[in-house]
């Protein structure tokens, strides 16, 4: 498996079978309404070309449904699985075509050519938000989207995971790097990922208190082993 940090909390991940892409923002939306968080890293076009399989939507913000990125994918000719909650699943649905457009709530599970997908709850100012569980090609992976640390997420999630991508920023209702830590260890994650930042900010990922982590660089492909 392979996975690419497509900078904020975008990732595309590639098994054997499917291309999955979650919370793609690529624009500078989010710029355009506050020119403080204007983007820092320049887009680069050549993902526009990915057709994903499976798109996934965490929740309904700028920099996670992005109304400039969403249309790159669903406006195209082919058929994805688009799994989305609330508001987002109202949104996504109405570019029709032949996507199947699934709502994916928090305990909503769905299997994809052998890939399980469950969403879990999150701690956000979204009400809707979640988490991701991927299990593919033997590994367990937890993408939590925004959430705050919140003891209640904890009972939802699986007994293994082996890598655990969540935000680091400390802002917009996310965890900070300290409570982020605890989170990862808390969930039992065999190695976790820091995402959220360096998007809107100056961050240093490297400062994350978590003994076995990986800090992506954007846009650089990751072989899962």
């Amino acid at each position: 498996m392979k996975m690419t940090w497509l900078g904020q909390a975008g990732l595309l991940f590639e098994t054997e079978n499917l291309k999955i892409l979650i919370d793609p923002y690529l624009s500078d939306s989010v710029g355009k309404v506050n020119p403080d968080s204007f983007r820092r890293v320049p887009v680069e076009a050549r993902f526009f070309a990915i057709q994903p399989d499976v798109l996934i939507f965490t929740h309904d913000h700028l920099d996670h449904y992005d109304p400039e990125t969403v249309p790159r994918f669903l406006e195209k000719e082919n058929q994805e699985l688009v799994l989305a909650p609330g508001n987002c699943w109202q949104k996504a649905r109405q570019f029709g075509g032949k996507h199947n457009y699934v709502l994916f709530n928090r305990g909503t599970e769905w299997t994809e050519k052998h890939v399980r997908f469950t969403a879990v709850p999150a701690a956000h100012s979204d009400p809707d938000a979640i988490g991701v569980i991927i299990e593919a090609e033997g590994k367990r992976l937890y993408v939590t989207g925004d959430t705050l640390y919140h003891k209640d997420i904890f009972p939802e999630l699986p007994a293994e995971i082996d890598l655990i991508f969540l935000p680091i920023n400390g802002v917009g209702n996310n965890m900070n790097a300290a409570d982020a830590a605890r989170f990862a260890a808390k969930s039992g994650a065999k190695t976790a990922v820091p995402v959220h930042w360096g998007m809107f900010d100056a961050l240093d990922p490297t400062s994350f208190p978590f003994e076995t982590k990986i800090i992506p660089e954007i846009y650089k492909e990751v072989v899962i082993e």
